[in-house]
């Protein structure tokens, strides 16, 4: 905003006095009202400023909290990690106890079938031998001779 620069007739001693009057009343005005837009916008640029600063104070501490919570999920992520870890390795450390402990009934129950089996066989083989001496002495084994049943019929007759 350019102002126009005022003119001003020339006279006797100089310039029209109440021209130049009218004109620094004019510009003594202006300058005022000037003056009062420049302190309205400091007071507005101080309030501003005051505004920024807190907004920045936010900001920090919106960032800084924002660090506490990243920090502390970050711990909790790396507890969560190794509290599952140790869960898992004490899980694979029981399985291994379980399998070794299962290793080792089987073993015994196989031993124990093995040693059922044998006896098994020598027991099948001491009743086959048995059986064998069995059928061999029912073979020698003879019935005796039937007596007549005719004396005893013969014996009855009389008797009535």
């Amino acid at each position: 905003m350019t102002a126009q620069r005022p003119t001003f007739r020339v006279m006797k001693n100089g310039y029209d006095r109440f021209a130049v009057d009218d004109a620094v009343e004019h510009y003594a005005a202006e300058v005022n009202t000037l003056q009062r837009k420049l302190e309205l916008y400091q007071e507005q640029l101080v309030e501003t400023t005051k505004e920024l600063n807190e907004a920045k104070a936010k900001i920090a501490e919106m960032e800084k909290a924002e660090e506490v919570r990243k920090e502390a999920a970050d711990h909790i992520a790396r507890l969560s990690i190794r509290e599952a870890n140790e869960i898992i390795a004490t899980a694979q450390n029981n399985a291994d106890e379980i399998v070794r402990e299962a290793l080792g009934t089987a073993r015994m129950i196989l031993v124990d079938l093995t040693k059922l089996y044998q006896s098994a066989g020598q027991v099948k083989g001491q009743m086959n031998q048995q059986l064998e001496d069995l059928l061999q002495q029912l073979d020698e084994f003879k019935l005796p001779q039937m007596p007549d049943l005719r004396w005893l019929y013969d014996a009855e007759k009389k008797l009535r």
